[in-house]
């Protein structure tokens, strides 16, 4: 029988999981991770430089990659339902994660991975060559990408943080008539 190939990385991503829903991220030590998904630490070292590497790779991995193809197909309500979506199937994780504070917050770790995934999009969609709009010189994809950053992981964040009270279509609308709104239709709205 062939043996499954083990990835190790996910298991060590898995594994923080697991921690963090059980103690503070700053308890959290590398051997602890290591030892909970069952590999030595020289092997944690060969996959991420630290703890909050593999924070990352989870946002990057569980949240981000499988709502590429929505956003680049421009479907963008769907691309933050599925996003949320997914954060609600691991509300545990995600309902502590979202308390990580200090230098490496799951807050600007979030806006981070979000800015290079979102940076990575407008690069495919628009090609390399361009690298500001015409009529206003500040307004680089940098700019575009943080925009959208800043707005998409304060709802996201806001969200989880209110204990998921609205549904993740719910939460996804919201944000699509905000960005599609000036703020004074917005406040005519409330």
């Amino acid at each position: 029988m062939k043996q499954k190939k083990r990835d190790t990385k996910r298991e060590i991503a898995e594994s923080l999981k697991q921690l963090i829903i059980k103690m503070p991220m700053e308890k959290i030590t590398v051997n602890d991770i290591a030892e909970a998904a069952g590999v030595i630490r020289p092997t944690f070292y060969n996959h991420f430089k630290d703890k909050y590497e593999v924070l990352e790779y989870i946002v990057r991995e569980d949240l981000l990659m499988p709502i590429r193809p929505l956003l680049v197909n421009e479907m963008i309500v769907e691309g933050v339902t599925l996003l949320l979506s997914s954060a609600k199937n691991e509300w545990e994780f995600y309902s502590h994660a979202v308390w990580i504070e200090g230098q490496n917050s799951f807050e600007s770790i979030v806006r981070q991975e979000v800015v290079k995934f979102l940076l990575d999009i407008l690069e495919e969609k628009s090609g390399a060559e361009e690298e500001h709009y015409y009529k206003y010189r500040w307004l680089t994809r940098q700019t575009v990408a943080e925009y959208y950053s800043q707005s998409l992981t304060y709802m996201a964040i806001s969200w989880i943080k209110r204990d998921f009270l609205i549904t993740p279509k719910e939460v996804s609308e919201i944000y699509d008539f905000l960005t599609h709104h000036n703020m004074l239709e917005v406040l005519e709205s409330v």
